[in-house]
């Protein structure tokens, strides 16, 4: 639709000079004139092709994201195709601007349905690009904690898969907590609220790890667990994820992208907590092997004790120092008796030494009655007279006896006698 040219307007506008709202219709719908046809692919989420009428309208929604886009087509066309809603078709058509109701439309002139081959070679391709990018490399996978604080499940509301994870975990430990969010798990809306509930579990800090998990169906009620927006979605969390998408057969690409994968629900269920039974069994064998393995050492160290006890110094332990005692004593009187010798020895030699000192002294000699005779001299010094030439008349002598010394003076020389001076 377009403008006629007699109602055409300057090609700005101004708040003096404003468009009309018309005039703003006819350029939205001239543009979106201008983009021509297009093919795209979607999902068909609501259908209403009345009996009685030409025209057909249907939504289409985004596997991947919260978007959607109204499509109107001729109802033959719609019915030649047996759509229903949940199919995935690609349609080619021509965006079309309403412009009475202000709504944007694709007019669809053709209508091909996505058939299962067709959305397993796109789910292989999709899972050789994630295997590329290291998306399934193990060195990346988290191992769940052993005991979880808070597991966070997301899966569908009051189904049979949150019936058999909880059921089964808390059978094994009755003292495990949840916080149990529930989304669409399948259908075009599936992605958009479980990428949601990741995020929120995710920013949860008591939640330790997460169960994606959903019961058993088609490859087209599993498609949105492998979609690409909810693998990248997983891959990022930095919470440890367990995937529990329908039944051992199934393996949806999400089952490769995270850290563990579970056959099914009941087995998420059983490996996302232990089993307080088991538990308490090794823990009493534990103490078992504890207790024999100290009773082993100690019986060990009681033989060592024993072992020690026999041996003749711990037998009898003071028998050994009694005989030490003993053999110090005999040495130390031997000592003694050395001593006493070797002293007893010496003081009989310097006794001996000590006569025959006496013997030969000056002293004795004068006791036999001999005299030593001195010069005295003027200055006072005395010196031993040994001839009587050094003693001339008037030499003064002092004469040295046993009990004292007396003085003399020399009266004659040569021989003469000497007169005592006292």
């Amino acid at each position: 639709m377009t403008e006629p040219k007699d109602r055409a307007q300057p090609p700005r506008s101004s708040p003096e000079e404003p468009w009309p709202v018309r005039t703003v219709a006819y350029k939205i719908a001239d543009w979106i004139g201008r983009l021509g046809d297009v093919w795209v692919e979607g999902q068909v989420t609501q259908l209403s092709a009345r009996p009685g009428t030409k025209v057909a309208f249907l939504t289409l929604r985004d596997p991947s994201a919260d978007l959607s886009m109204s499509l109107t087509a001729p109802v033959g066309l719609v019915r030649e195709g047996q759509l229903t809603e949940g199919s995935r078709v690609v349609v080619h058509g021509k965006p079309n601007y309403y412009a009475a109701r202000g709504t944007i439309s694709l007019r669809v002139d053709e209508i091909r349905a996505i058939g299962i081959g067709e959305l397993l070679a796109r789910i292989e391709r999709l899972r050789k690009l994630l295997a590329a990018e290291g998306l399934f490399d193990a060195r990346r996978k988290r191992r769940p904690p052993f005991l979880p604080n808070k597991i966070g499940l997301v899966t569908g509301r009051a189904s049979a898969a949150e019936r058999d994870v909880l059921t089964n975990a808390q059978a094994r430990w009755p003292a495990a907590r949840f916080r149990v969010i529930n989304v669409a798990v399948q259908g075009p809306s599936a992605v958009p609220e479980v990428v949601r509930a990741l995020g929120e579990l995710e920013a949860d800090p008591e939640v330790d790890v997460i169960v994606l998990a959903r019961g058993g169906g088609s490859v087209e009620d599993l498609l949105p667990f492998s979609d690409e927006a909810l693998c990248r979605a997983v891959s990022a969390l930095r919470t440890p994820l367990l995937s529990a998408i329908g039944h051992e057969p199934d393996t949806p690409l999400v089952d490769h992208v995270a850290d563990v994968r579970c056959s099914t629900p009941t087995d998420a269920g059983k490996r996302v907590v232990p089993d307080v039974a088991e538990e308490t069994e090794r823990l009493r064998q534990a103490r078992d092997r504890a207790r024999r393995a100290l009773r082993g050492w100690v019986d060990r160290e009681r033989k060592l004790l024993d072992a020690l006890r026999t041996r003749p110094a711990l037998a009898d332990p003071h028998g050994p120092l009694e005989r030490r005692a003993e053999e110090v004593q005999r040495l130390r009187d031997r000592a003694l008796r050395a001593v006493r010798n070797r002293l007893d020895a010496e003081g009989a030699g310097l006794a001996a030494t000590s006569a025959r000192l006496t013997t030969l002294g000056p002293a004795a000699t004068l006791a036999r009655g001999y005299a030593v005779v001195q010069l005295v001299s003027s200055e006072g010094t005395e010196g031993v007279l040994r001839s009587v030439a050094d003693a001339p008349e008037g030499a003064r002598l002092r004469v040295r006896v046993a009990d004292g010394a007396v003085h003399a003076v020399v009266e004659g020389g040569g021989g003469g006698g000497a007169q005592s001076g006292s």
